[in-house]
């Protein structure tokens, strides 16, 4: 037997979205996966760990605007992290952090920059569009590429182009980051369905499907 213990993957990948967040507490949840593959298949989300919901408001991931909204004025080519901020059954307002995995990005792009595969229908005024900041390829926060346009994937350079649908562009990534369908509400930023791809960590089309089913009974 070995004398020393491997790290926790996704104790380090958890550490990483916290950083990059700014922030410092521990994240908690866990993904559907690993809840999916334990002894007892029956799982309930809890509201912070559900998935950006129709509805759902989108707020800032950290700094000191952390937990206000997304104003679509103050936005701009350089990324804004984001959380999805949704209703418990109870009516009280939760910010869906629970579950990492929900981290989003947020640009706003000069008229004509967004072209296909962005589905354009999905974005506001053909200039603000959201898409899921877990890069496919080991779940890790994609940040702005300080080398030039785009985004990169400091863990394993994955590279995506965010005008474009976010295509990967460079590196592991086996497929484009998820986007997340959005409209405006005044200024604020409003979820209006589920992610239009399946966003990591799942793999197959059919895991995702049968967990948004899940979702959807679990909201009614």
């Amino acid at each position: 037997m070995t004398r020393y213990k491997r790290q926790d993957p996704e104790i380090t990948r958890r550490k990483f979205i916290n950083v990059a967040v700014g922030t410092t507490a521990a994240v908690g949840g866990v993904s559907l996966l690993s809840t999916l593959g334990t002894a007892n298949p029956v799982f309930i989300l809890t509201p912070d760990k559900m998935p950006p919901l129709k509805g759902d408001i989108l707020v800032h991931a950290g700094g000191d605007t952390e937990g206000q909204p997304v104003r679509i004025s103050e936005l701009s080519t350089k990324l804004v992290r984001a959380w999805p901020m949704g209703k418990d059954k109870q009516g009280q307002s939760v910010i869906r952090k629970g579950d990492p995995n929900n981290l989003l990005v947020v640009y706003r792009f000069p008229q004509g920059q967004l072209v296909p595969p962005t589905n354009i229908q999905a974005t506001i005024e053909g200039q603000t569009v959201a898409y899921s900041d877990i890069c496919t390829h080991a779940g890790c926060s994609v940040g702005d590429n300080d080398q030039g346009t785009g985004m990169k994937c400091p863990c394993h350079s994955g590279q995506y182009d965010p005008t474009h649908g976010c295509i990967v562009i460079g590196g592991p990534p086996p497929r484009k980051l998820a986007q997340l369908p959005i409209a405006a509400q005044g200024e604020n930023i409003v979820v209006t369905d589920f992610f239009l791809t399946m966003p990591y960590p799942y793999i197959h089309e059919s895991e995702w499907e049968a967990f948004k089913k899940t979702v959807e009974e679990q909201l009614t």
